[in-house]
């Protein structure tokens, strides 16, 4: 199945900050994990979200939240693994 990847405004803004080797591995480490399977074997579950994961990226980290019956992932935060729970 398919997934349809949407940005929220904060991972946007984020990565404006990073240089392009960051932002073009962090966005093709997003759509090569996530555009075929919504909860790859590295993914990790948000203790007490519904259908929110994590997923790791080098320093940084990756928030998404799966809606299933549009077959939709929003990534609604990317920052440092230091500051991004």
């Amino acid at each position: 199945m398919s997934f349809e990847i949407n940005y929220d405004k904060q991972p946007v803004k984020f990565l404006k900050k990073l240089d392009k080797n960051s932002v073009k591995r962090i966005l093709d480490r997003i759509d090569e994990q996530l555009q075929n399977n919504a909860v790859p074997h590295d993914a990790k579950r948000i203790v007490g979200e519904h259908n929110v994961f994590r997923l790791r990226i080098g320093d940084y980290r990756a928030l998404y939240r799966i809606n299933y019956p549009e077959n939709k992932i929003i990534v609604f935060k990317i920052d440092k693994r230091d500051r991004v729970y």
